[in-house]
């Protein structure tokens, strides 16, 4: 079969208008519809300025397939998630290519309660439908289009997972990368005790202020400079789609993922002691002590949003976390959620009276990490057999890629499901420098 070059292994995203165009997406959207068999479907989108055309396309698409549509207009992705569900709908659909650069769209798919649907859970039969023009002819009865903001029942549920009289009045940073966060920081902020400093609050498709990134370290600049300026007590900034939020403590430190995961398991057992808690494999000893220490139980599962997703549901756990700052909740329908983790961490650190950096210094120096590099190398799966040889005295583990653990230090090194991309995460027990050592010796052998 003929490959569609924008369909991806959780998503679909690509330029505009090579790889991802107004007629890919009606078809899409018949294409789509067929496959869940679809009577109700939610859409929204995110700033980009070929959004609205992409939408509308997609929404064409729909109804031609007698589906009627929800349309809820700009918003993030965490709002599908939550409207698919809350009103009643068989599937949703957001516009969005997230993080990357302007030029580029994308769509992200779910089934009815918000399940994921990724490349090896339906969109390899939408790409199929399309590559074998087996759309078929319109529905005789067009489905129908309603606009509903649901912004102010969205801002409503998010009040199940904190209390705003545990919050003190912290003065925040919030960076929205001129992405969609704007909006439900605008919308929060009269429910929340905090000061907030916005900067590129505006949702603006052009991203004057660069990329909403905050993975790239010159995107985090501006927040650092703000939070220096005003002595806030810590930053946020969210990506385009803000479906993620990255975390900066009061002195500017931009803090890794994975210790935000090691911090929302802690504030969750607080109040649900005894539940599991899903984490991803590529760095795991901190998880691990942080939900021992406060009475839960573990259990890893293979990265990524659908492999999650799909374990949480299976084991009944009330949160998983990734170190890539994506963050799901069992009350958020299993959901990732870019607003659920700030509202966790300002309670916690009300409740503890400690600061961001008293909060995660512990953690950093007790399992310092390299955060995850990526290297690009022509035979990623012929180098990890390499890998695999030199470290063969390890305790071996195959879940995802390869990791390879030691007494006093650990590695996983994967590849990337799109490109030629090796991921490496190395941590240690307590010494930095071994950290950096074992890091330098996995990166010359990678490279090599």
């Amino acid at each position: 079969m003929n490959k569609i070059a924008g369909f991806k292994a959780y998503d679909i995203r690509g330029k505009v208008p090579s790889e991802l165009n107004t007629e890919l997406a009606y078809k899409i959207g018949r294409a789509y519809s067929k496959l869940i068999s679809a009577k109700k479907v939610v859409v929204g989108f995110d700033i980009r300025k070929s959004s609205v055309e992409i939408s509308d396309a997609l929404i064409n698409g729909l109804t031609d397939n007698g589906t009627d549509v929800i349309n809820i207009g700009l918003c993030g992705t965490e709002m599908i998630y939550f409207s698919t569900p809350f009103l009643n709908a068989d599937g949703g659909i957001m516009i969005t290519a997230s993080h990357n650069p302007s030029e580029y769209n994308g769509m992200k798919f779910v089934k009815k309660n918000s399940v994921p649907v990724g490349y090896d859970s339906g969109l390899n039969e939408v790409e199929r439908i399309i590559v074998n023009n087996e759309i078929g002819e319109p529905n005789k009865i067009k489905g129908t289009v309603s606009e509903i903001d649901v912004m102010s029942k969205f801002i409503n549920n998010l009040s199940k997972f904190y209390d705003p009289k545990k919050i003190d009045s912290l003065k925040v940073v919030v960076n929205a990368g001129n992405g969609c966060a704007g909006l439900s920081i605008d919308s929060l902020e009269p429910k929340l005790p905090v000061k907030m400093i916005k900067i590129f609050n505006n949702p603006d498709g052009n991203f004057p202020n660069g990329v909403p990134n905050p993975m790239l370290e010159e995107n985090r600049k501006p927040t650092v400079e703000a939070i220096k300026k005003h002595q806030a007590d810590l930053g946020v900034a969210w990506d385009g789609d803000y479906d993620r939020c990255f975390f900066f403590d009061e002195n500017g430190n931009f803090i890794e993922g994975y210790y935000i995961v090691g911090l929302l398991a802690k504030s969750i057992l607080k109040k649900n002691p005894g539940e599991k808690i899903v984490h991803d494999p590529r760095l795991v000893w901190n998880t691990i002590e942080a939900v021992e220490n406060n009475n839960g139980k573990t259990v890893v599962s293979k990265s990524g949003h659908a492999f999650i997703k799909q374990k949480m549901r299976e084991v009944n756990s009330i949160y998983g976390g990734e170190m890539s700052a994506h963050h799901y909740f069992r009350d958020n329908s299993y959901s990732d959620s870019g607003m659920i983790p700030f509202l966790l961490i300002l309670q916690l650190m009300s409740e503890e009276k400690k600061t961001l950096s008293q909060l995660v210094d512990e953690m950093i120096s007790a399992y310092p990490c390299s955060g995850e590099i990526n290297s690009t190398i022509d035979d990623p799966a012929g180098k990890i057999k390499d890998i695999e040889k030199k470290y063969s005295n390890g305790k071996t583990d195959y879940l995802d890629g390869i990791s390879v653990e030691y007494p006093d230090w650990r590695f996983n090194l994967r590849m990337s499901n799109t490109e030629p991309i090796l991921r490496l995460n190395v941590e240690s027990r307590g010494d930095e420098k071994l950290m950096k050592e074992k890091t330098e010796e996995l990166l010359k052998l990678i490279r090599s």
